[in-house]
Protein backbone atom coordinates (compact mmCIF):
# COMPACT_ATOMS: atom_id res chain seq x y z
CA UNK A 1 0.00 0.00 0.00
CA UNK A 2 1.25 3.49 -0.84
CA UNK A 3 0.56 6.53 1.30
CA UNK A 4 0.41 10.16 0.21
CA UNK A 5 2.79 11.95 2.56
CA UNK A 6 3.87 15.55 3.10
CA UNK A 7 7.20 15.88 1.25
CA UNK A 8 8.37 19.48 1.60
CA UNK A 9 7.36 23.08 2.02
CA UNK A 10 8.57 26.63 1.83
CA UNK A 11 7.07 28.09 5.00
CA UNK A 12 5.59 31.61 5.10
CA UNK A 13 7.01 32.87 1.82
CA UNK A 14 5.97 36.32 0.67
CA UNK A 15 4.18 36.59 -2.68
CA UNK A 16 6.26 38.97 -4.82
CA UNK A 17 4.05 39.05 -7.93
CA UNK A 18 0.61 37.92 -9.10
CA UNK A 19 0.20 37.67 -12.89
CA UNK A 20 -3.39 37.10 -14.08
CA UNK A 21 -2.36 37.04 -17.74
CA UNK A 22 -0.05 34.05 -17.45
CA UNK A 23 -1.45 30.56 -18.18
CA UNK A 24 -0.99 29.16 -14.68
CA UNK A 25 1.53 27.84 -12.15
CA UNK A 26 3.72 29.42 -9.49
CA UNK A 27 7.18 30.74 -10.34
CA UNK A 28 9.63 30.12 -7.47
CA UNK A 29 13.26 31.20 -7.05
CA UNK A 30 15.23 28.12 -8.22
CA UNK A 31 17.50 28.28 -5.16
CA UNK A 32 14.42 27.97 -2.91
CA UNK A 33 13.10 25.11 -5.03
CA UNK A 34 16.41 23.25 -4.69
CA UNK A 35 16.56 23.75 -0.91
CA UNK A 36 12.94 22.58 -0.52
CA UNK A 37 13.37 19.66 -2.97
CA UNK A 38 10.71 20.99 -5.37
CA UNK A 39 11.17 20.10 -9.03
CA UNK A 40 10.01 22.11 -12.06
CA UNK A 41 6.46 21.05 -13.04
CA UNK A 42 5.90 19.32 -9.69
CA UNK A 43 2.46 19.79 -8.14
CA UNK A 44 2.54 22.50 -5.46
CA UNK A 45 -0.18 23.39 -2.97
CA UNK A 46 -0.44 27.09 -2.15
CA UNK A 47 -1.92 27.79 1.26
CA UNK A 48 -2.45 31.52 1.67
CA UNK A 49 -1.96 32.44 5.33
CA UNK A 50 -3.12 36.02 4.74
CA UNK A 51 -6.39 35.24 2.95
CA UNK A 52 -7.17 31.68 4.07
CA UNK A 53 -7.34 30.29 0.52
CA UNK A 54 -5.92 26.98 -0.71
CA UNK A 55 -5.21 25.78 -4.23
CA UNK A 56 -2.89 23.53 -6.17
CA UNK A 57 -0.87 24.22 -9.29
CA UNK A 58 2.65 23.35 -10.51
CA UNK A 59 6.08 24.89 -10.00
CA UNK A 60 8.16 26.78 -12.56
CA UNK A 61 11.78 27.84 -11.95
CA UNK A 62 12.42 31.51 -11.33
CA UNK A 63 15.78 33.30 -11.40
CA UNK A 64 18.21 32.05 -8.75
CA UNK A 65 18.65 34.37 -5.78
CA UNK A 66 15.73 36.56 -6.83
CA UNK A 67 13.37 35.56 -4.01
CA UNK A 68 10.55 35.46 -6.57
CA UNK A 69 7.26 33.81 -5.64
CA UNK A 70 4.91 34.73 -8.48
CA UNK A 71 1.40 33.32 -8.52
CA UNK A 72 0.28 32.98 -12.16
CA UNK A 73 -3.03 32.71 -13.99
CA UNK A 74 -6.39 32.27 -12.28
CA UNK A 75 -4.66 31.63 -8.92
CA UNK A 76 -3.63 35.30 -8.96
CA UNK A 77 -7.26 36.13 -8.05
CA UNK A 78 -6.61 34.50 -4.65
CA UNK A 79 -3.05 35.72 -3.98
CA UNK A 80 -1.63 39.24 -3.99
CA UNK A 81 1.89 40.65 -3.58
CA UNK A 82 2.71 40.82 0.11
CA UNK A 83 0.53 37.83 1.07
CA UNK A 84 2.16 35.14 3.20
CA UNK A 85 1.90 31.65 1.70
CA UNK A 86 3.01 28.10 2.38
CA UNK A 87 4.15 26.21 -0.73
CA UNK A 88 3.81 22.48 -0.02
CA UNK A 89 4.45 19.25 -1.92
CA UNK A 90 3.44 15.65 -1.31
CA UNK A 91 4.85 12.28 -2.41
CA UNK A 92 3.66 8.69 -2.70
CA UNK A 93 5.63 6.46 -0.33
CA UNK A 94 5.36 2.83 0.61
CA UNK A 95 4.18 2.18 4.16
CA UNK A 96 7.74 1.10 4.97
CA UNK A 97 9.31 4.27 3.48
CA UNK A 98 6.78 6.46 5.27
CA UNK A 99 7.89 5.14 8.67
CA UNK A 100 11.30 6.82 8.40
CA UNK A 101 10.72 9.63 5.89
CA UNK A 102 11.46 13.16 7.12
CA UNK A 103 9.93 16.04 5.14
CA UNK A 104 11.91 19.16 4.28
CA UNK A 105 10.73 22.42 5.84
CA UNK A 106 12.38 25.57 4.49
CA UNK A 107 11.62 28.67 6.56
CA UNK A 108 12.18 32.01 4.87
CA UNK A 109 12.16 35.67 5.93
CA UNK A 110 9.99 38.47 4.52
CA UNK A 111 12.30 38.72 1.47
CA UNK A 112 12.13 34.95 0.81
CA UNK A 113 15.69 34.37 1.98
CA UNK A 114 16.25 31.13 3.92
CA UNK A 115 16.47 31.72 7.66
CA UNK A 116 19.78 30.88 9.29
CA UNK A 117 18.15 28.53 11.78
CA UNK A 118 16.01 25.80 10.24
CA UNK A 119 14.37 24.11 13.25
CA UNK A 120 12.26 20.98 12.73
CA UNK A 121 8.52 21.45 12.42
CA UNK A 122 6.65 21.11 15.70
CA UNK A 123 2.97 20.45 16.22
CA UNK A 124 0.79 23.09 17.80
CA UNK A 125 -0.76 24.40 19.77
CA UNK A 126 1.15 23.39 22.83
CA UNK A 127 -1.29 22.81 25.71
CA UNK A 128 -1.20 25.52 28.37
CA UNK A 129 0.32 24.61 31.69
CA UNK A 130 -2.14 24.28 34.55
CA UNK A 131 -1.54 26.84 37.29
CA UNK A 132 0.45 25.40 40.14
CA UNK A 133 -1.35 24.80 43.44
CA UNK A 134 0.10 23.67 46.74
CA UNK A 135 0.09 19.96 47.44
CA UNK A 136 -3.08 18.98 49.33
CA UNK A 137 -4.91 22.23 48.46
CA UNK A 138 -8.57 21.81 47.44
CA UNK A 139 -9.28 21.99 43.71
CA UNK A 140 -11.93 24.65 44.36
CA UNK A 141 -13.18 26.61 47.35
CA UNK A 142 -16.23 25.23 49.20
CA UNK A 143 -19.51 27.04 48.56
CA UNK A 144 -20.39 29.57 51.27
CA UNK A 145 -23.22 28.60 53.63
CA UNK A 146 -26.58 30.33 53.14
CA UNK A 147 -27.57 32.89 55.79
CA UNK A 148 -29.34 31.25 58.70
CA UNK A 149 -27.89 27.77 58.04
CA UNK A 150 -24.83 26.06 59.34
CA UNK A 151 -22.48 24.02 57.29
CA UNK A 152 -22.12 20.37 58.24
CA UNK A 153 -18.74 19.25 59.46
CA UNK A 154 -16.70 17.82 56.65
CA UNK A 155 -18.53 19.64 53.86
Amino acid sequence: MNLRMFKSKIHRATVTHADLDYEGSVTIDRDLMDRAHILPYEEVHIWNVTRGTRLSTYALSGPRGSGVVCINGAAAHHNRPGDLVILATFAELSAEEAQTFEPTVLRVDEHNRPLTEQAPERPGPEPPLAPARPLGAPTRAPAPASPGTTAAIGS
